[in-house]
């Protein structure tokens, strides 16, 4: 099915976003003491995202577009290098708190270009996409903040 710009934009966006919340879920899947609930959110995170990818970029592939040179591009909710080394070198329940406090604001990114998809795109499977990210990602914030409030 044809593309336009804005369903372009979206997998070329979400695919480097996505990549970052697997990359945040493997660092704290490696870590030990951490809480149980983050575990099992970390695991549906990554569970969830890595086939994201994967579709995300058999489009790109379907409609002749290579993914290009991300870096510069405002993907909203994306963490630093800082913040990434924070949570790397994190442990324990300040870990768990520090993933849930980045992932939050990683999701509400996410839900930001999901919603810009719903309202500018065209192809009625990213748009599909994009409504599924919205809603999973709410619920996902909801979660994490219950979490965090008993941490």
């Amino acid at each position: 099915a044809d593309a336009n710009s804005a369903d372009v934009q979206f997998a070329m966006m979400m695919i480097p976003h996505h990549e970052q919340a697997v990359e945040m879920a493997e660092m704290v899947l490696a870590k030990d003491d951490i809480d149980e609930r983050v575990v099992a959110l970390a695991e549906q995170i990554k569970a969830a995202q890595g086939p994201e990818i994967e579709l995300m970029e058999s489009w790109l592939d379907d409609w002749g577009t290579p993914m290009g040179d991300m870096d510069g591009m405002d993907h909203g909710g994306m963490m630093s290098d800082t913040d990434m080394r924070a949570l790397q070198d994190a442990t324990g329940v300040e870990a768990s708190r520090l993933f849930l406090e980045q992932m939050i604001v990683h999701h509400e990114g996410a839900i930001q270009m999901a919603q810009t998809e719903v309202e500018h795109g065209q192809n009625a499977d990213v748009i599909a996409l994009a409504e599924n990210i919205i809603a999973s990602q709410t619920t996902e914030i909801t979660t994490m903040e219950e979490i965090l409030a008993t941490l």
